[in-house]
């Protein structure tokens, strides 16, 4: 079902888009572009208000559909006894050993302590 939700939210998210591309932004729209023939030939003389109803149509569908799919996402219990995703990806990680730590500080160069040159 949330498979379907989504894709029905995509397909009327691109349906929104369109009709926001289709409309002048300066209120001329579809009834404008036909310089008035348009809307005695055709015969839709409020094509801005169809196109402004479309769009908060569309933008109010989206808004039902995201909150209607927030339903059908399927959700783990707290107290159960099954571990997370991240959990069982910790789980069969496999474990490498660190490193031994190395000594910081360097074994000297002559342990006798005799200094170099015969003295």
């Amino acid at each position: 079902m949330i498979i379907f939700l989504t894709i029905l939210i995509l397909i009327i998210s691109v349906l929104l888009g369109l009709v926001v591309l289709i409309q002048n932004p300066k209120g001329g729209g579809l009834s404008g572009t036909f310089g008035g023939f348009g809307t005695q030939v055709i015969g839709a003389g409020r094509t801005t208000d169809v196109m402004e109803k479309t769009t908060w149509t569309l933008a109010i569908l989206i808004g039902v559909l995201c909150l209607l799919s927030a339903f059908f996402i399927p959700r783990q219990s707290a107290n159960s006894n099954q571990p997370s995703a991240v959990e069982k990806a910790i789980q069969t990680m496999p474990v490498t050993p660190s490193a031994p730590a190395s000594n910081p500080m360097p074994a000297p160069a002559n342990p006798s302590g005799n200094t170099p040159g015969g003295k």
